[in-house]
């Protein structure tokens, strides 16, 4: 969808082309009866670039090519108007492009969740403390597979994560019968708070779809908007609050290890020589899961705390849930996983419900 609305801009900015062509004389176009001035040619001309800056942001995911977009209909309807009898199907392209600058607006305009989004992580980043260096004196009360994990990932030596940021890509479905979705995704999480954010935008139906989750002051949200627009879910309360947290500890074990050896609010209990329990508290709410491993890296986190939503995320079912991950790579001076997948357990056998690749991670940056 993103590439057929590309080239409708396009060719409509190329079609506009016309009028400086005929406002200067370059080329003899019998189709344009009526005469254009050489400042009308320069509209047109105006036109067509922003027409064609407006396919060219759209097409990079620029956040504000629909702003291009707005002065370039506007300019483009106006031109329009001037050569009405010649160019007046024109306006029909207008319309369409005005709905798709609208959708625009709600995805990366001021109303969007993008924007809350950003919002979010910015009122985070606006003081952000210097954080201790982990020592491998820190990993002594560890289980042994986690302070091997620790060491592996790299971790000692380096500044105690305050705050990553990840990017990933992937795909996602409901159930082990539905389709699947491709997605692309960024989060920060915020360590010691714990506060997490993660925006993602995935396609249903070749439609857009944007997904924001935000755990922040104890309670867990997630909003579903389809074209940006029009809500799709609206959850929230303890159950996701709960659910959220196991994510969450989820996440401080695959993106930011030396969490494992600094938190507070982790308690470990030692399984066997390549198994460590967590249980982790946030406020009131206690979670547990037990971390697998192999050859000093993570490689399953299975928890029977988070609970399964319901497509419109206002029921909750405990289910078994577990990660795997493998592919390790380095990221940011750390060795982390590289991909993974999200799967559910049932009584009648596990499937995944979701596959990522991390294509970028950084700790302790800025925006």
């Amino acid at each position: 969808m993103k590439w057929a609305l590309v080239a409708l801009f396009t060719v409509h900015g190329l079609i506009h082309l016309m009028g400086p062509a005929k406002a200067f004389g370059w080329a003899e176009l019998p189709q344009l009866a009526q005469p254009i001035s050489r400042v009308g040619g320069v509209l047109w001309l105006g036109a067509a670039i922003g027409l064609l800056a407006t396919a060219a942001g759209l097409g990079l995911s620029h956040r504000y090519w629909w702003v291009v977009g707005l002065a370039a209909v506007i300019c483009s309807q106006v031109v329009i108007l001037s050569s009405w009898s010649d160019a007046k199907f024109g306006t029909v392209a207008n319309l369409v492009l005005l709905v798709v600058v609208a959708w625009g607006f709600m995805s990366r305009g001021p109303l969007g969740l993008e924007a809350e989004y950003r919002a979010d992580v910015a009122a985070r980043l606006a003081d952000v403390p210097e954080t201790p260096v982990l020592r491998e004196s820190d990993l002594a009360s560890l289980p042994e597979p986690v302070r091997r994990y620790v060491r592996t990932s790299g971790a000692v030596g380096r500044p105690i994560a305050h705050h990553v940021r990840a990017v990933w890509r992937g795909r996602i479905r409901s159930g082990p019968d539905d389709p699947w979705m491709t997605f692309s995704a960024e989060q920060w999480n915020f360590v010691s708070e714990p506060a997490r954010f993660f925006l993602m935008r995935a396609r249903r139906g070749g439609l857009p779809v944007d997904v924001y989750h935000a755990f922040e002051d104890g309670e867990a949200s997630m909003r579903v908007r389809l074209l940006s627009t029009f809500p799709l879910v609206d959850a929230s309360g303890p159950e996701f609050t709960r659910a959220e947290t196991v994510t969450i500890l989820n996440e401080l074990a695959l993106l930011s290890p030396s969490a494992l050896a600094s938190s507070p609010d982790i308690r470990w209990e030692p399984v066997d020589d390549h198994a460590a329990r967590a249980h982790y508290r946030v406020g009131g709410v206690e979670v547990g899961a037990v971390l697998r491993f192999e050859d000093g890296e993570l490689v399953d986190f299975v928890s029977d705390d988070r609970l399964a939503a319901s497509a419109d995320g206002t029921d909750f079912v405990p289910r078994r849930w577990s990660t795997p991950v493998g592919d390790y790579r380095e990221v940011d001076g750390l060795r982390l996983m590289s991909r993974g997948e999200g799967r559910w357990h049932t009584s009648s056998g596990s499937y995944a419900y979701i596959e990522l690749e991390l294509l970028d991670l950084e700790v302790n940056g800025g925006v």
